[in-house]
């Protein structure tokens, strides 16, 4: 039997981490340089154990969902 979700270990527990995977993330999706990039929001979800970061670039928006579990972007919206 394997362990459940709230067992495992997360692999973004930090703020710092999930804003790192969301950077990468945004340079690589819009070919931006991550040094332009600015971090405008975050928040962890706890009933879902996701990581939700709002970044900004030149006129540019946007949100970044992430697992926190599997250190994965699952959505990038742009707003």
């Amino acid at each position: 039997m394997s362990p459940g979700i709230g067992l495992m270990k997360r692999r973004l527990e930090k703020e710092k981490d999930a804003i790192a995977l969301a950077m990468s993330g945004v340079a690589k999706k819009y070919n931006v340089q991550p040094e332009i990039i600015k971090t405008l929001e975050t928040k962890y979800d706890d009933n879902t154990g996701d990581w939700y970061v709002a970044l900004g670039w030149d006129e540019k928006k946007a949100i970044i969902k992430m697992d926190s579990v599997q250190a994965i972007i699952i959505e990038i919206k742009e707003i």
